[in-house]
């Protein structure tokens, strides 16, 4: 892997990235695009035009020859252009590519607390494919579609450039291109250093609690910084509580919980690792005495709890995705409902059951009546006090509904009588 050097990117040039080729959509199709999306699918091409490689920025234009804008092309994906600009007037240039990032900047800057944050979302950002999280110092880009690769440079130079201008210097910048889904693109997965190396484990703060993210063999680029606002949402509900924190992952619900004066929390994951970082942290914010972790499956914790008689004043039930797929949503929505019929019962009455999903597929509808099933079969009634999403550093574009996946609900828990 080539380390990024920023001085080997003009930022600031004007000269136009796309070859002469175009893709001519068929006729009635390109429902994404015109409705404000920024996907081109391959059945949604009647013709392509002009010479040009896979990765390549072309044109798109409608089946009467309407102009409607560059993107990236790439025929191995089903996805098979994602759109960077929609105006002929703006071709995609270096200079193009660094006013978005010096907007998605500006942006976060108004939003949210940018010590930790992610800079650049995708398709919410109009750059599709790329993210880029910041670490304190520390830089973690995941590529997942060839164009986006190819222009990666680039986009870290003026990253980098931006993010000088305000006085921060970045330290060192780790790629974490290795999920699965890039070999739908025909890419290999990457995985290291784009800059000298640094120490991998980096220590951050977010709402007073301090974190090691472990960039190189945490999940995802290291940790989940899309629940920032929602961790903070249940410190009021916290005060001298027990707390049972179900998919713990490295502890930040757990710890947010205990850093708000817990009384005891209870905090669970399925991952060795995953439960050695999250120890790690609670020592890091000397809150071991109050909270304890169990290395166990939640499916099957949950009923012995049950069954012990446990009661706690706060449940939180913070699962992975249980699909990425449309072909699995009703396995995943029993598994959504499972967990949440067990947690509330859990909950003492008059007390706090937090939940969420975190997955795409589990559309906001579907994730309310599981939740109302939940609660109809575990003969509770639910009093809804908060529903929020991912934090704004991860915007919801509207009309690219991929951006929208994270469901996140504060109920309070009370027995039917």
């Amino acid at each position: 892997m080539l380390a990024f050097d920023v001085n080997n990117y003009d930022i600031n040039s004007e000269r136009d990235l796309a070859v002469d080729a175009a893709v001519v959509l068929k006729k009635r199709e390109g429902r994404t695009i015109k409705s404000g999306g920024l996907w081109v699918y391959d059945n949604e091409i009647a013709q392509m035009r002009g010479t040009f490689e896979d990765g390549d920025i072309i044109s798109v234009e409608d089946f009467d020859g309407y102009f409607m804008g560059y993107g990236y092309i790439n025929r191995k994906s089903k996805i098979t252009v994602r759109l960077l600009s929609r105006r002929r007037e703006n071709p995609v240039t270096p200079a193009f590519l660094a006013q978005r990032v010096r907007s998605a900047w500006e942006y976060r800057k108004k939003v949210i607390d940018t010590s930790s944050c992610r800079l650049l979302f995708g398709e919410a950002d109009f750059l599709p494919g790329l993210t880029v999280d910041k670490y304190e110092d520390i830089l973690v880009v995941e590529s997942l579609a060839l164009g986006i690769d190819r222009l990666k440079g680039y986009i870290l130079a003026a990253l980098v450039t931006v993010l000088a201008e305000d006085g921060i210097k970045v330290r060192g910048i780790y790629e974490r291109s290795d999920a699965k889904v890039r070999e739908l693109e025909g890419m290999p997965r990457e995985k290291g250093f784009l800059t000298a190396p640094f120490d991998t484990k980096i220590q951050i703060t977010e709402n007073g609690v301090r974190y090691m993210v472990d960039v190189e063999n945490g999940q995802k680029t290291g940790f989940f910084l899309d629940q920032k606002d929602n961790r903070r949402a249940i410190h009021r509900l916290c005060g001298g509580a027990k707390v049972l924190d179900c998919f713990t992952h490295t502890g930040s619900f757990a710890l947010n919980a205990a850093i708000a004066g817990a009384s005891s929390v209870t905090a669970v994951d399925a991952s060795d690792l995953a439960v050695e970082q999250a120890q790690e942290n609670a020592r890091l914010n000397g809150v071991e005495d109050r909270v304890s972790f169990l290395c166990r499956d939640v499916f099957a914790l949950l009923p012995e709890l049950i069954e012990k008689g446990e009661q706690y004043d706060v449940v939180i039930l913070d699962p992975p995705a249980f699909t990425k797929s449309r072909n699995s949503i009703k396995a995943a929505a029993r598994g959504y409902r499972e967990i949440n019929l067990r947690g509330m019962k859990l909950v003492r009455n008059g007390g706090f059951l937090v939940t969420c999903s975190c997955s795409h597929f589990m559309d906001p509808e579907l994730f309310k009546k599981t939740i109302g099933e939940a609660a109809r079969d575990a003969h509770r009634r639910l009093r809804q006090i908060e529903f929020r999403t991912q934090a704004p550093d991860h915007p919801i574009l509207w009309s690219s509904d991929e951006s929208y996946y994270l469901k996140f609900y504060i109920f309070q828990v009370v027995e039917e009588t």
